[in-house]
């Protein structure tokens, strides 16, 4: 007797199971084997779950892969799920076509897939702009901060922090960089009080201001969907230069433009932008030379990594101790515990 095909949202579908479910491409990369056989290595999403599949060139799908498939755009899947032990929740694809007018009768709706902020971005920009105005208590240089957050406001509202790693939902950059602020602020005061020795003393107001424009270059690096829920993708500028030093020449530019900063303190404010993602892994073109790039490349770091946990963790639907593979992470995490 054969298997049901169940019709499960992805997120329901249990392992080794067919299922029909509709989901929203997240990822298509084209790639090459050793042996020159090529392929696109695909990514779909729910709103709780996601899975990647492949599409060889031998596959009745390549070719539709290739010429009109596009990240953003939505399919119906008849798919069975299972678990790589290198790549995690992968899809065996029997049919794949992307979503038609007709499918709203059978329960599609774009709405199922959006990533529901519990604040809204307009609030958290108007935090951010009070932290700003509370905590940077040298006039000139809290004025070029609200400067660039107001001048790129709107775009603000809809940006993720990044579009694949965290933080990847309209809103995310907002969200990711006010908590970097409130976690510097936190570690600046105690580091002021654990070295009074240190001269000059950590530079609080630098520091602030860092953090709340440590990433305003994804606001030129990154380009918004077409179409509603389709992924920010890659400008021109963003690929060739990356946000790190398109964010330092919209500093630059608007403190020349404001004219009242010292050039001592704009060049340690770029420094704090080109450098603090501290590894040139990582992209970084200088290493940080002033500690107060310490503590904002830690605080940095520590909230992406915290989003990314907590979001697989939370999302997560996988029996027993471990959840999926996480495909960034690139690890499974321990999710049954009592302590």
């Amino acid at each position: 007797m054969a298997k049901e095909t169940l019709r499960v949202p992805l997120s329901e579908l249990p392992y080794q199971t067919e299922g029909i479910f509709f989901a929203i491409l997240t990822e298509r990369r084209a790639g090459k084997t050793r042996d020159g056989k090529l392929y696109y290595s695909c990514r779909i999403r729910d709103r709780h779950r996601q899975a990647g599949f492949m599409v060889w060139e031998n596959s009745p799908y390549f070719e539709p892969c290739r010429d009109s498939w596009s990240e953003g755009k939505f399919f119906k899947i008849k798919g069975t799920l299972y678990h790589h032990e290198k790549y995690g929740l992968q899809l065996e694809i029997g049919l794949i076509r992307p979503v038609e007018d007709r499918d709203r009768e059978d329960g599609f709706s774009e709405a199922d897939f959006q990533q529901v902020l519990p604040i809204a971005p307009e609030q958290l920009f108007e935090e951010l702009v009070q932290l700003a105005e509370l905590e940077i208590d040298l006039e000139p240089l809290c004025r070029l901060v609200l400067t660039l957050l107001n001048q790129h406001k709107s775009k603000l509202l809809q940006l993720p922090a990044t579009p694949r790693h965290y933080y990847i939902h309209a809103g995310g950059w907002l969200e990711h960089t006010l908590a970097v602020t409130k976690n510097v602020l936190l570690l600046a005061d105690r580091y002021i009080r654990q070295y009074p020795l240190l001269r000059p003393p950590l530079n609080r107001n630098l520091l602030v201001a860092g953090a709340i424009l440590h990433e305003i270059g994804r606001v030129v690096e990154l380009e918004p969907p077409a179409k509603l829920l389709e992924p920010f993708d890659y400008s021109i500028q963003g690929r060739l230069l990356g946000h790190l030093i398109l964010g330092r020449d919209l500093v630059r530019e608007a403190a020349q433009a404001q004219g009242d900063l010292s050039g001592e303190l704009i060049t340690l404010l770029e420094h704090m932008l080109l450098s603090h993602l501290a590894l040139p892994e990582w992209g970084s073109p200088r290493l940080p030379l002033i500690p107060e790039v310490l503590i904002l490349h830690h605080a940095d770091d520590l909230d992406a990594k915290m989003e990314m946990f907590t979001r697989c963790l939370i999302h997560d639907t996988s029996q027993g101790p471990f959840t999926e593979r996480d495909p960034i992470l690139g690890r499974n995490l321990l999710k049954q515990r009592e302590q």
